[in-house]
C-alpha cells in the first residue's frame, strides 16, 4: 500500500437534515413522520419555530419532535435548527427538485440546476482528500492509464481518455466488455487502471478491476459508495451524490464523476513541471489555429 502524506483529517460535513429526513423517512415512527412531512413541505417555515411551535405544526408532542431530531442524526432540537439553517443557506434542497408531469419549462430549468448544484456540493463535502492524494500520486507515476466503464460511466471513461495530454501518459478507454478484459489482462506493473461505476456492483467491471490488479497494475475505483468494486482496488474514490429514483432525474453521478476526472487530470498536470505545461500550451495554441477566429 502507498504511504499517505500526513495531513489534518477533513472536517466532517454537516448533516444535511433534509436529505437525512428523506433517507430515514420509511424507518420513522408514524408520529415522527408527521414532523418529517411538515419539514419537507416547507423547510423555511420550520426554521424560526420553537420546539413548542414545531410540535403544534406537526400535531405531535414535544418529545416526539426530539425523537425525530435524534432519528435523523441530530443531538437535539437546537442542533437540528443549526443544521437546517446551514442546509437552507446552500440553496434549494434536492428534496424540493423532484420533477413533476405538470412542470413547465421554467420549472424544469430551475429544478435541474438546483438539483445538480446541491448534489455537486454534497459530493464535494464528502470527498476523501487523502484518497484523492493517493490517486493523483498513482496517476502521476503511471506508465500508461486505462479507463473502464459502462453506460454513463463509459461516457466518463471516454472523457478521461480525452484528457491524456493533461495526464501526460498514454490513455485508453475500452467500453466493450470483451475489449475491457483483454486490456486488463495485458496490463502490467507501472500501469494504472481507473475503474468507473456509480453502483460498483456491475460484475464485469469488478472482474476487470480484479484482473488488472492480478497482473500488477494499480487500480483506482471511482464509485458512488463503499461498494464491492472498491474492495478490489488500491484506492477508492467515493463520489457520493444525492440519489433519487424519480424517472426524470438527470444522471448526477455522471456529472460528479466528470468533475472528479477534471480534478485528477489538472492536479497531475500541475505536478508535471514547466516543460510539460509548456508543451500543453503549445498543443492548445495549435488547436486554436484550427478554429475560425483563433487567436494569432
Amino acid at each position: 500500500m502507498m504511504t499517505v502524506i500526513d495531513s489534518p483529517p477533513p472536517r466532517p460535513a454537516p448533516v444535511n437534515v433534509l436529505e437525512a429526513t428523506r433517507s430515514a423517512y420509511h424507518d420513522l415512527r408514524k408520529s415522527e413522520r408527521k414532523v418529517a412531512d411538515v419539514l419537507l413541505a416547507d423547510p423555511s417555515r420550520m426554521l424560526p419555530a420553537t420546539l413548542a411551535q414545531t410540535a403544534e405544526m406537526a400535531d405531535v408532542s414535544q418529545p416526539t419532535v426530539i425523537r425525530f431530531c435524534d432519528a435523523i442524526g441530530c443531538s437535539g432540537f437546537q442542533e437540528f435548527k443549526l443544521r437546517l439553517a446551514h442546509c437552507l443557506a446552500l440553496g434549494t434542497p434536492a428534496t424540493h427538485s423532484v420533477l413533476m408531469d405538470s412542470d413547465d419549462l421554467g420549472a424544469v430549468v430551475q429544478k435541474i440546476f438546483d438539483y445538480t448544484i446541491t448534489s455537486l456540493d454534497w459530493a464535494r463535502n464528502h470527498l476523501d482528500r487523502n484518497a484523492m492524494e493517493e490517486a493523483v500520486t498513482l496517476l502521476e507515476g503511471a506508465r500508461a492509464i486505462e479507463f473502464f466503464g459502462f453506460g454513463a460511466s463509459g461516457i466518463v471513461a471516454r472523457d478521461a481518455q480525452q484528457k491524456f495530454p493533461l495526464f501526460g501518459a498514454p490513455c485508453g478507454a475500452q467500453l466493450d466488455s470483451h475489449q475491457q478484459i483483454m486490456a486488463a489482462s495485458m496490463m502490467r506493473p507501472g500501469d494504472v487502471a481507473v475503474v468507473i461505476s456509480n453502483t460498483g456492483r456491475t460484475r464485469s467491471i469488478v472482474d476487470v478491476a480484479r484482473t488488472a490488479r492480478a497482473n500488477g497494475a494499480r487500480v483506482i475505483a471511482l464509485t458512488g459508495s463503499d461498494s464491492p468494486l472498491a474492495a478490489e482496488c488500491d484506492v477508492k474514490l467515493v463520489v457520493e451524490t444525492l440519489d433519487n429514483t424519480n424517472i426524470f432525474t438527470p444522471t448526477i453521478s455522471r456529472i460528479a464523476a466528470l468533475v472528479v476526472v477534471d480534478i485528477l487530470s489538472t492536479a497531475v498536470a500541475l505536478r508535471r513541471g514547466p516543460e510539460h505545461q509548456e508543451r500543453f500550451r503549445q498543443m492548445k495554441r495549435r488547436l486554436n489555429d484550427l478554429r475560425f477566429g483563433g487567436e494569432p
